[in-house]
């Protein structure tokens, strides 16, 4: 019997709840991060640095964190008023440079990091090590298929 697609199903049900989920650990991650007056994306930004000792181009940057490169410029900005991150050129190209973490970007984050592991096993603690191995491999896979689609749409038009 052929599902009515006019009709949400539970598929829908399920993204809508994920969507949810996220926004709301979006906005306890918030909170967690005002501790250092710092949003999550500029956390993520940090935490992408802090192995990265040639740093990354912000066009990297902006592919790891998904956002706009426009939007990386703004963070990295802030980030370094602040001195948590620099810009340095690029050997062999005037025009280009990386995003480096600084040595008082690297305190911060080595502070931050016990309080977010902490917080990251806390959320996740209802949830059994089977159920989140199989979690992650069930996200992983609808990232990839949303992935392919949202090709498949841009190649149409």
């Amino acid at each position: 019997m052929r599902r009515n697609l006019c009709q949400p199903g539970p598929r829908h049900d399920a993204l809508i709840r994920l969507l949810q989920t996220a926004e709301v650990i979006w906005e306890g991650s918030r909170i967690l991060f005002s501790r250092w007056a710092l949003s999550p994306s500029q956390f993520n930004l940090l935490n992408l640095l802090k192995n990265e000792p040639a740093g990354m181009s912000q066009t990297e940057l902006g592919r790891q964190l998904v956002m706009h490169k426009s939007n990386v410029t703004g963070l990295v900005d802030r980030l370094q008023k602040r001195g948590l991150v620099d810009r340095r050129k690029t050997l062999g190209d005037r025009r280009a440079y990386s995003v480096v973490i600084t040595e008082k970007g690297r305190r911060i984050i080595a502070e931050i990091l016990p309080h977010y592991y902490s917080a990251t096993e806390s959320v996740m603690a209802p949830i059994s090590l089977k159920r989140v191995n199989d979690l992650i491999s069930d996200i992983s896979r609808i990232m990839e298929h949303a992935h392919q689609l949202t090709h498949e749409v841009k190649d149409r038009k």
